[in-house]
């Protein structure tokens, strides 16, 4: 029964968050934005790509690194703080928060239904960014080759993940008035940074070599690099680990993050009903 409680509520928040999502505009407006929005963003980082190197086929595998790394970035960027950002948004800008309290349904199901709108929408913005590398850049990446097995496990394993981190955001934000964005861009920054998203991680000292080990997202990546093309290896700073094992690392973190992330949101559900900020409004 409760699990088709949960599943009711995932179901109703996905079509909330795309409704939200999707009805400032037409559909034909939407789909074109949905397709020029990633490849312009992109086309950024191939552009400091081409400055320091000239060329594309200048250095394949490290191109490859680049781009596939920050394709798959656009789900912490949108998934991540998307799921944050519904705290602010719902008690903020829509003053429904405390409704969604009162309602029949579990509040962090809540937040994973209302990412799953989040992941539909990145996921099309994903598949045009890679095949715009793959049509139009040149990306090394042969579609018939990849490991499509190990890509859909962690691309399983990694979205639960980024949703788990997600509550934990979407706690501290209960207790927040107008600094969640300063809080999702510090996260983002420090994942950008130290994940080897643009950049293998040895290219880091040793500290925050260190650091990189310690966040899933930096494994999760990897993975998908070595399903889509594994001459990535050679320059990742993650040889010495085998897929299998960081699929284990993968999934460990994710049961230590999904623990964290309960106690943090439950804790900041109880300072934030102490307090009255479940419908504090600040007009910001």
């Amino acid at each position: 029964m409760a699990v088709n409680e949960h599943l009711r509520t995932i179901r109703w928040a996905a079509w909330l968050g795309w409704q939200m999502e999707s009805n400032w505009t037409s559909p034909f407006l939407f789909i074109i934005y949905s397709i020029i929005k990633p490849i312009m963003a992109t086309l950024i980082v191939v552009f400091m790509y081409l400055i320091i190197l000239k060329s594309v086929n200048a250095d394949p595998v490290l191109f490859s690194y680049m781009f596939i790394g920050n394709a798959f970035y656009m789900y912490v960027a949108q998934v991540l703080f998307g799921i944050s950002w519904v705290v602010h948004e719902d008690r903020e800008h829509y003053q429904t928060l405390k409704q969604i309290y009162i309602a029949p349904i579990n509040f962090p199901v809540y937040l994973v239904g209302r990412g799953i709108s989040k992941i539909i929408i990145t996921t099309a913005s994903v598949i045009v960014t890679l095949a715009f590398g793959i049509l139009a850049l040149g990306l090394p990446v042969n579609i018939w080759k990849i490991d499509w097995p190990l890509l859909i496990a962690a691309m399983v394993l990694g979205l639960f993940c980024i949703c788990t981190i997600g509550i934990a955001l979407a706690g501290i934000s209960l207790l927040t008035a107008r600094h969640g964005t300063g809080i999702n861009e510090g996260v983002a920054g420090v994942f950008y940074l130290f994940c080897g998203v643009i950049f293998p991680i040895t290219f880091l000292p040793s500290w925050g070599q260190s650091i990189a080990f310690f966040i899933p997202i930096t494994y999760w990546l990897e993975l998908l690099r070595r399903s889509m093309m594994p001459e990535t290896i050679s320059i990742s700073g993650l040889a010495n680990y085998s897929a299998q094992e960081m699929m284990v690392l993968l999934l460990v973190s994710i049961l230590l993050f999904l623990f964290f992330s309960l106690i943090i949101l439950k804790y900041a559900d109880f300072l934030a009903r102490k307090k009255g900020k479940l419908d504090m409004t600040t007009a910001y």
